[in-house]
């Protein structure tokens, strides 16, 4: 009985953290394209679906790599993963649109605001 109990809480918890990540993706994705030239997210359900795209690319990069598509603090490796995530995601979701350089000046964006709120992030 207390095995089921521990259990649940487990993907109680898990399933928390990964819609207090999308949230977060979300903040940090926002604040990126208003303060980045070239990137624009038309509405909000195209920064939700953005949110959800660069998490699971965020995911499976993880998973198949062991690398973190996080531009502050991963060096030179991360900042460029992060680039090539937030042009890639454009191909996804209808209302995202970034250039390459807007890419490049997004994920040291990305970066900066990510470092700056708590939690885990991408």
């Amino acid at each position: 009985m207390e095995n089921n109990q521990a259990q649940t809480r487990g993907n109680t918890s898990t399933v928390w953290q990964i819609v207090g990540r999308l949230i977060t993706a979300a903040i940090v994705l926002g604040i990126t394209a208003f303060f980045t030239p070239g990137f624009q997210i038309s509405n909000i359900w195209a920064l939700a679906a953005a949110a959800v795209v660069l998490t699971v690319i965020d995911y499976l990069i993880t998973r198949f790599t062991g690398l973190h598509v996080s531009s502050f603090g991963k060096g030179f490796v991360g900042f460029v993963l992060a680039a090539v995530v937030l042009y890639v995601t454009q191909y996804f979701v209808a209302g995202y649109t970034i250039s390459w350089i807007a890419a490049i000046v997004g994920a040291l964006v990305y970066g900066v605001v990510d470092y700056f709120l708590p939690g885990e992030q991408m």
